[in-house]
């Protein structure tokens, strides 16, 4: 059994370049696999690994200046859902592309996942979406309102677009795991919306905190590792992945005549050329290679 952790924490670091090698080396001697996002206003990532190695690893970050307070959120995975581990660089933790944009000044109201259904079903609030299109499509909140973004940086354009839609209302955001909702509430105050919400924790805590029977998701949550996607209960979901596009596939998409398996999906059909299939194609066989090996060709490469 592996241990799943999603964190972030906004937090002006003078030089995240000088913590990336010693976060990476512990890490490594860890057994920890993932992604970590290291840039001047924080840090950002999921890693995942046996339980005294999260634990560790966990330490040593709340151990970096100004990260006492650090926040994550656990789940499990069967097997381990990442080929290797990342510590990158970034401009941002995660981009928007709006540079006056600063959660530690404000950001919404945070609302425990317990009170979110009540808040939600308000006829004066509007229940905004903000994540990408493809992680909308395959589950969101009931009535929410999905921008159609193809990318985060998408939706200040989308909001400028709309923005007349929500005159007089109150705003309610969410994302997977928070952070997004940290930068989207900050953006609206900052455009002027005076009641601006978003759900404490994300998607990833109300699934673990709401029982399903009172629940006002619907779907599954798309997570970014070889899970794919979690239910309530952060249970694994029953989606896969096109290893071309990388989005997520249910059973009629894998289903669908234009499917051909590690080449292309429904979803990808017109976005690749014939040199991009024919090398997806070698991919796939290599997969299959690596398979009856015993070898999970994409987590490991």
């Amino acid at each position: 059994m592996q241990i799943v952790a999603a964190l972030y924490h906004f937090i002006p670091f003078a030089d995240p370049a000088a913590l990336r090698q010693p976060l990476l080396d512990l890490c490594l001697a860890e057994g920890i696999r993932g992604t970590l996002l290291l840039a001047r206003e924080g840090i950002n990532g999921t890693i995942a690994g046996p339980r005294t190695g999260i634990d560790r690893v966990l330490a040593h970050i709340r151990s970096l200046p100004g990260c006492a307070a650090l926040e994550w959120k656990e789940s499990t995975a069967t097997r381990m859902p990442f080929g290797r581990m990342k510590v990158r660089l970034k401009s941002e933790i995660v981009t928007m592309g709006q540079p006056d944009i600063d959660p530690r000044r404000a950001v919404g109201r945070y609302v425990l996942p317990q009170d979110w259904n009540d808040l939600i079903r308000q006829p004066d609030v509007a229940v905004i979406d903000t994540r990408n299109d493809y992680e909308v499509a395959i589950g969101t909140f009931e009535g929410a309102i999905d921008p159609g973004t193809r990318t985060f940086r998408d939706f200040p354009a989308w909001w400028a677009q709309n923005a007349a839609r929500f005159h007089n209302k109150r705003i309610a955001m969410f994302c997977t795991g928070g952070i997004r909702c940290e930068k989207s509430t900050n953006f609206l105050l900052q455009q002027g919306v005076a009641e601006v919400y978003h759900l404490k924790g994300g998607i990833l805590r109300y699934l673990e905190d709401v029982p399903e029977e009172t629940s006002a998701w619907k779907g599954q949550c798309f997570v970014f590792d070889q899970r794919v996607s979690v239910g309530h209960g952060l249970v694994q979901g029953d989606l896969s992945l096109c290893h071309a596009c990388r989005r997520p596939l249910t059973a009629q998409d894998r289903g669908h005549p234009s499917y051909e398996e590690g080449v292309c999906c429904p979803h990808c059909t017109d976005e690749y050329s014939e040199a991009d299939r024919l090398r997806f194609r070698e991919r796939q066989r290599q997969a299959v290679l690596a398979a009856a090996r015993g070898v999970d060709h994409f987590c490991a490469s």
